[in-house]
């Protein structure tokens, strides 16, 4: 896909949140609904500090030891919407988080915000923290930005996993796009109580640049956008998870996973016609809880980790006898 069309969408926490937070402004966002707060990082970094990518100055942190995840949050979020379980990502792993163009610790700058040129910045990211290969998970918008990069820079990504993200616009249930379609400046008051501002003021360089946030925001959701062919093409094993009350249609979900060569046909008595990407459907989940569930993390780190091990009932017998 040539970068000069500027393609750029995705699905992201504004879009449905705005709404909420207009009716209901002092409301906490809860956890699985089980009544407690979204409680702020555990795991301390080993190392932050910034990279100049096309224009735009990264802020990136390092947490843990072990193979490379790079680890991408979603809209109107920061590295620390993954508090709950990035110590558990990074018990193993070395985490690189990074705040994306115009979020948390990431200056908003000219430029306009776009999935497409931020494949291609955290391809530069890399590249100058020293990476040639590594694993990528992104939520949401991040999903869209890990997708891109895998797309982009297949040589670069060695296991892909989207979370919550779809490959095109029509994937959304349709009620999703008049609210995107209303994100913008104007709406920045009303959003002063919600944790997405709260947590962008507490650590942005220009807190005062939120309402033009929201103008670019509003910008990358209402362009329409299919990467169905560049799902395709994708040549490293992947993973798509979705919450069962995500804001995707089940449809899309199933189209998605076939596009990556799954859903075909039964797998097998011995698992011989069985796809090397992956599904996960989470039960009890919504688009806006996913990037904090523990599920998330027991679903996906077996994937990023090449674990393919499976019960053999055959095994079972025999041991039993």
């Amino acid at each position: 896909m040539p970068h000069t069309l500027r393609i750029t969408g995705s699905a992201m926490l504004a879009a449905a949140l705005v709404a909420t937070a207009a009716a209901t402004p002092a409301a906490p966002i809860h956890a699985q609904g089980e009544g407690t707060a979204m409680q702020p990082a555990t795991s301390a970094p080993a190392r932050t500090g910034y990279v100049q990518a096309n224009g735009v100055r990264y802020y990136y942190e390092i947490h843990g030891q072990g193979e490379p995840l790079l680890l991408l949050h979603g809209g109107l979020g920061s590295i620390q919407m993954f508090g709950p379980v990035l110590p558990e990502l990074a018990r193993g792993r070395q985490v690189i988080g990074v705040d994306l163009h115009g979020h948390g610790r990431t200056e908003l700058g000219s430029r306009p915000i776009s999935l497409i040129d931020m494949g291609d910045d955290m391809a530069t990211v890399l590249r100058e923290l020293g990476y040639g290969q590594v694993d990528v998970m992104g939520y949401s918008m991040g999903g869209g930005v890990a997708f891109r990069l895998a797309a982009q820079h297949p040589e670069m990504v060695r296991r892909l996993v989207m979370v919550s993200a779809g490959f095109s616009r029509d994937g959304f249930y349709p009620e999703m796009l008049p609210q995107q379609a209303q994100v913008g400046a104007a709406l920045a008051d009303m959003m002063k109580e919600t944790p997405m501002y709260q947590s962008y003021a507490a650590v942005a360089p220009r807190p005062e640049d939120f309402p033009r946030l929201l103008d670019r925001m509003g910008e990358l959701m209402r362009t329409p956008y299919n990467w169905a062919e560049d799902v395709r093409k994708l040549s490293m094993p992947t993973m798509i998870v979705f919450g069962d009350s995500d804001m995707y249609r089940p449809e899309h979900v199933v189209e998605f996973y076939q596009l990556l060569g799954g859903g075909q046909r039964d797998a097998g008595w011995q698992r011989e016609h069985m796809s090397r990407n992956r599904l996960a459907i989470l039960p009890n989940l919504t688009h806006y809880e996913m990037f904090m569930s523990p599920a998330l993390v027991a679903t996906t780190l077996p994937f990023l980790n090449g674990d393919t091990a499976a019960p053999s009932w055959a095994e079972q017998v025999a041991q039993g006898n």
